[in-house]
């Protein structure tokens, strides 16, 4: 079966809504530490949470669309040649089951549940789903990008007008690089009004998408945490691009981005915060 967004993307939303009722939320802030492992640092956790909601999503996946090829972050763990199969995939999704872990586990509530849509190595469509409040952050290419309330409400999602680097709010995700990297940036955004840092993509892009902050970056590229969010800050019309200033494509894991209202500020945040 083909892709279709008027007819797919509410089957989607719903897949998001059931995982996150049947699977995350039912184990918010009741962990056992039996129930939470370290992947490859103490910030790199997966839970019964991550594992279960994506099995969930990947057998309701499977089951509407059997010839797909589905790329999860739990499954690349196994498998990481999944990610570079996106580039060439007829029909393809990317599963972040529980983006934020890290809060999760702690029993912050700030993660969410994010797919993309990927048809030919291009981002079609991409939902954000956050399991707290049942809201989902959606956009289909060339369609713009809303929020939809669990009640049945729907907003239009827009990104921040431009204003100074010095009345700016946004992040730059420093986790992954070097220590001396680390200083670099972190004190390049004491430029900026003010810096944030959530350890979640998905609530990142939400907020920039949505008008906010006013920017955010990113070291570590892999599609489950970006594809969709890109697609969605770009409908929401911001400018999301890679360090060296290519556009961020299905397939590709190094390097660093960078999304802003628009093209002229990126290129003063890439100057000001990222190149400094």
């Amino acid at each position: 079966m083909s892709f279709s967004p008027d007819r797919d993307m509410p089957v989607l939303r719903d897949i998001l809504r059931q995982a996150g009722d049947t699977e995350i939320m039912p184990r918010f802030r009741t962990l056992a530490d039996a129930d939470i492992t370290e992947k490859k640092s103490s910030i790199d956790l997966v839970t019964d949470a991550d594992l279960l909601a994506e099995k969930y999503i990947t057998a309701r996946l499977s089951e509407r669309f059997p010839d797909a090829l589905i790329v999860g972050e739990e499954a690349c763990e196994a498998n990481p040649g999944l990610i570079t199969a996106l580039a060439d995939a007829e029909l393809a999704f990317t599963i972040d089951p529980v983006d934020g872990t890290f809060n999760f586990s702690a029993g912050l509530p700030v993660f969410g549940t994010i797919t993309a849509v990927v048809v030919k190595g291009e981002t079609v469509a991409g939902l954000i789903y956050d399991p707290v409040l049942g809201d989902t952050l959606v956009a289909v290419k060339g369609a713009g990008a809303r929020v939809l309330s669990r009640a049945g409400g729907e907003t239009l999602a827009r990104v921040i007008a431009p204003r100074p680097l010095a009345s700016m709010v946004g992040t730059i995700s420093i986790n992954d690089v070097d220590p001396a990297t680390r200083r670099r940036i972190g004190g390049n955004l004491g430029k900026t009004k003010m810096a944030f840092g959530y350890n979640c993509s998905a609530y990142e892009y939400w907020m920039a998408a949505t008008g906010k902050v006013d920017f955010i970056g990113h070291f570590k590229l892999m599609p489950w945490d970006h594809l969709a969010g890109v697609l969605i800050h770009q409908e929401a019309g911001g400018f999301t691009a890679r360090h060296d200033g290519t556009p961020y494509r299905a397939g590709e894991n190094r390097g660093g981005i960078l999304s802003a209202p628009n093209r002229e500020l990126w290129e003063e945040i890439r100057r000001e915060v990222v190149d400094a």
